[in-house]
C-alpha cells in the first residue's frame, strides 16, 4: 500500500546545507575577493567591519544579502563576495598542522572509491581540511572514524568541520589515541569499508588495518618522502594479504586566461605528497606471484638511516607545529 504523498515526510536537508545557499547570516565565513584577485576570508559579525589600507567596508552591507554580490567599502574598491567553496575553506581555516592540498583530497575520495553510507577509518586528522572531504563522501548515512594522536590537533579539527557544516557531522567520531591501540575495540573486525593513514609510519598501523578491512576494502596511504614510499610499499607486500601496491603523485598547474595571453602560471602546486594504495584480500588468500627485479639493501640503508635520525616529523621534512602555536588556536575556538 502506498502512502498518501501529504504523508511522506519531508527530508532533513545534509548537514551545512543551509549554510550553502540562501542569504548570508551572522556567524558565516564569507571570502571577498578585490580587483587585483586577492582574496580575504571574513566571518560575519554584525556591527563589524572589514578593513584595509583603503577603506573598511561594514558587515552589515552582506548580512541578509544573496550569494554572488559585489559590494564597495568607504574608499569606493569593489569587492566580490561568495561563500567559499570547501577547497577554498581549508586553505584559510585555523590550522594546527599542515593540511592535505584539495587536490590530493579529490585523489584519495575518487581513487580511494570514497562512496556514500561508507564505513570509513582515518588517521592523523590533523587540522581536518581530509576529514570535511571524507565527511562530503559518505554522507550522513556513513561512518567517520577518525583517529588523532594530539588532543589540541583534534580540537582544531572539529571546531574547523563545526564551522564549516554549521554543527557537529552526526557521521564523524573523533577517538584520541593511538590508531593501533584503539580501533580494536573500535571496530569489529572485518568490517570497516576503506582506511586513510595520513600519517609519519603509516607501515606500523597495516596489522590491524588488515583485521579491520572487509575482504575487498581499500587502504590509501599519504605520504611526503619516497622514503616512507618504499617502506609502506614493502610492508604491504611482506604482510600478504593485500594486493600489489599502486603509487603515484598529483601535479596541478593553473593557467592565465587573458584575451590572447594564455599560458600556464608561473606558479603551480607541485610536490606535496605521495599516495600508495592496495587491497585486502579475502582471509587465507596469498597474492599472486609478482614478477619484479630483484632490489637490496632497502633494510640496511634504512636501519642505518634510523639509527642516525631517528623516526621523527623532522627526519622526513615535515613542519612540525609547535605546543606554544596549538595552544594558541585551540584557546581561539569558540565553545561549541
Amino acid at each position: 500500500m502506498t502512502d498518501h504523498p501529504d504523508q511522506i515526510p519531508t527530508p532533513k536537508p545534509p548537514t551545512g546545507a543551509h549554510l550553502r545557499r540562501g542569504p548570508f547570516k551572522p556567524g558565516e565565513r564569507i571570502q571577498l575577493t578585490d580587483p587585483k584577485g586577492r582574496l580575504h576570508t571574513i566571518t560575519l559579525e554584525p556591527g563589524k567591519q572589514f578593513h584595509t589600507h583603503r577603506g573598511y567596508l561594514s558587515h552589515d552591507d552582506l548580512i541578509g544579502r544573496p550569494d554572488g554580490i559585489t559590494v564597495r567599502n568607504t574608499a569606493g574598491t569593489e569587492y566580490l563576495a561568495l561563500r567559499p567553496l570547501l577547497s577554498d575553506y581549508v586553505m584559510s581555516m585555523p590550522r594546527g598542522a599542515a593540511v592535505v592540498y584539495p587536490k590530493d583530497a579529490g585523489q584519495i575520495v575518487t581513487m580511494g572509491d570514497i562512496f556514500p553510507g561508507a564505513v570509513v577509518v582515518e588517521a592523523g586528522v590533523g587540522s581536518g581540511a581530509l576529514s570535511m572531504s571524507l565527511l562530503r563522501a559518505v554522507g550522513e548515512g556513513g561512518r567517520l572514524l577518525s583517529f588523532e594522536r594530539r588532543a589540541d590537533f583534534a580540537d582544531i579539527a572539529q571546531a574547523n568541520a563545526r564551522a564549516f557544516f554549521g554543527e557537529d557531522h552526526p557521521a564523524w567520531t573523533v577517538t584520541v589515541g593511538d590508531l593501533v591501540e584503539e580501533l580494536p575495540s573500535a571496530v569489529e573486525p572485518g568490517s570497516v569499508d576503506r582506511v586513510v593513514l595520513d600519517m609519519l609510519a603509516p607501515w606500523e598501523c597495516l596489522e590491524v588495518v588488515a583485521d579491520s578491512l572487509v575482504p575487498g576494502g581499500l587502504v590509501i596511504c599519504y605520504v611526503a618522502t619516497t622514503t616512507q614510499l618504499s617502506r609502506v610499499g614493502e610492508a604491504m607486500r611482506d604482510l600478504g594479504c593485500f594486493t600489489e601496491p599502486n603509487a603515484w603523485e598529483s601535479l596541478v598547474r593553473g593557467w592565465h586566461l587573458e584575451g590572447l595571453a594564455v599560458r600556464p602560471q608561473h606558479r603551480m602546486h607541485g610536490h606535496t605528497g605521495f599516495l600508495i594504495t592496495s587491497r585486502r584480500l579475502a582471509p587465507g588468500v596469498t597474492p599472486p606471484l609478482r614478477k619484479r627485479r630483484p632490489s637490496g639493501g632497502f633494510e640496511a640503508a634504512e636501519a642505518e638511516r634510523a639509527e642516525r635520525e631517528g623516526d621523527s616529523a623532522e627526519a622526513y621534512g615535515e613542519r612540525v607545529t609547535s605546543p606554544k602555536r596549538a595552544r594558541k588556536l585551540r584557546r581561539s575556538i569558540p565553545e561549541p
